[in-house]
């Protein structure tokens, strides 16, 4: 059964589930572009920074275990975002989704 738009979007239950999906959006966004802006800023203005070797006589600079961070920051993110979704927001849609149901129910 499909249900209309209009009663989805106003159901606070929805309106609450949009406004935490969208705050949590925009904020794990917000880390990973600043993390990733700062590590080009890194490269542009001190490169000399990122070419240090890590220990005397090392081949690995700090360059490449930062590099690394910033690939497993992208994937703490989205594994944040996935727990979040299936323990937080798939409640939410289904609270939404049966208050407005029963909304339905109640008009006919």
């Amino acid at each position: 059964m499909s249900l209309p738009a209009p009663a989805i979007t106003r159901n606070p239950q929805y309106m609450r589930l949009v406004h935490v999906r969208r705050r949590l959006s925009f904020v794990l966004s917000l880390i990973m572009l600043v993390a990733y802006v700062s590590f080009i800023l890194l490269i542009a203005f001190k490169p000399a920074l990122l070419g240090t070797p890590i220990a005397v006589g090392s081949p690995i600079t700090v360059g490449i275990p930062m590099g690394l961070g910033l690939i497993l920051l992208a994937f703490v993110i989205t594994g944040i975002y996935v727990r979040l979704s299936n323990t937080l927001f798939d409640p939410l849609t289904d609270q939404a989704r049966e208050a407005v149901r029963q909304a339905l129910k109640s008009k006919k």
